[in-house]
């Protein structure tokens, strides 16, 4: 009778495991999406926002002790079409960013970027240059102020990060 009480026990053990485990694996989350497939639409909503063909051009995100920049070129010299659309698409965010409009870092990135709820509190404290450069242009930012420079940076870092740019995340010289 002994053994024949383990036996039933050992049985509903294994039961009640089996139950727990088909439970558990029920009720869990789906997993993520691949990042990849993330960075593909975030191109995607790049290119409707930007008008440039982003695997035909490059992003850098700087950290400057003074503010950062924003860089982006044609991968290609000879590729007029998205130069122009880089030097069409760049003033225009240096703009919108002078003015606290930090609606286009949003589409891109379908998400709340970081930092941008100050820099558009403080755009008094800080200035957007555009600068054109042989393959694009730049958008350089300065500013003196402590809490819009951290914020600065919490934006460009998360720009280096989702864009998978490789850029530094530390301060650099400009």
């Amino acid at each position: 009778m002994t053994a024949t009480i383990r036996s039933a026990t050992a049985l509903i053990a294994a039961i009640a495991a089996t139950v727990a485990i088909v439970s558990a694996q029920q009720t869990q989350t789906p997993p993520p999406k691949p990042a990849t497939m993330d960075h593909a639409q975030m191109n995607m909503r790049g290119a409707e926002v930007m008008g440039f063909d982003q695997d035909k051009t490059t992003h850098h995100f700087y950290l400057y002790a003074d503010g950062g920049a924003i860089d982006v070129s044609a991968n290609d010299a000879a590729d007029a079409k998205n130069r122009d659309a880089i030097r069409s698409h760049l003033p225009h965010i240096a703009m919108m960013f002078g003015q606290g409009d930090f609606s286009a870092p949003m589409m891109v990135h379908a998400t709340d970027v970081p930092g941008t709820k100050q820099l558009a509190a403080n755009k008094d404290k800080v200035t957007f240059t555009y600068v054109e450069a042989p393959k694009g242009g730049k958008v350089n930012i300065v500013t003196k102020d402590p809490a819009t420079l951290d914020a600065l940076y919490q934006f460009l870092r998360f720009q280096i990060t989702d864009h998978k740019t490789g850029d530094p995340l530390t301060i650099t010289k400009r």
